[in-house]
């Protein structure tokens, strides 16, 4: 089963473009990520409607920040990609009447949204300078330049 990186690959593109320091074309991001410029710009414009990136058209334009990375929460990320599905496993719905199938959906419903409460929870503290500060603090301490 494939996993959807999406969110992981908005983490790396935005903490980018912060460290960037400058507009970076969708074109240019697609080389950090390995991804299809296409794509990128799909990621960034839900992003754009949500305040968190900003973009400039034109010869000279590309995509920034619009706000500090301390003031964007993890959970306001995922919230702008469409709040993907946190989870590849779900319940079996095959045969509604059987009593089995339906204590087991029920087992796991409750595990599921307990499990998802508490990422949803960490995603609300967590800000971009969370990571940030985490793997700075882990390339010094490994004596190796991030970039």
């Amino acid at each position: 089963m494939k996993s959807n990186n999406s969110f992981s690959v908005t983490l790396h593109l935005l903490l980018h473009l912060e460290k960037a320091g400058t507009l970076l074309t969708s074109e240019q991001m697609s080389a950090f990520t390995d991804s299809n410029p296409a794509f990128i710009r799909k990621i960034l414009a839900g992003l754009r409607e949500n305040n968190i990136v900003c973009s400039i058209k034109g010869h000279h334009g590309g995509w920034k920040l619009c706000r500090p990375i301390n003031s964007i929460t993890l959970y306001e990320i995922y919230a702008a990609l469409g709040s993907p599905s946190l989870f590849a496993i779900g319940n079996r719905n095959d045969n509604p009447a059987c009593l089995i199938e339906k204590g087991v959906n029920r087992a796991m419903d409750g595990t599921l949204l307990a499990a998802e409460t508490l990422i949803l929870d960490r995603f609300k503290a967590l800000t971009l300078q969370d990571i940030s500060d985490e793997f700075i603090g882990y390339f010094d301490k490994e004596g190796k330049a991030p970039w």
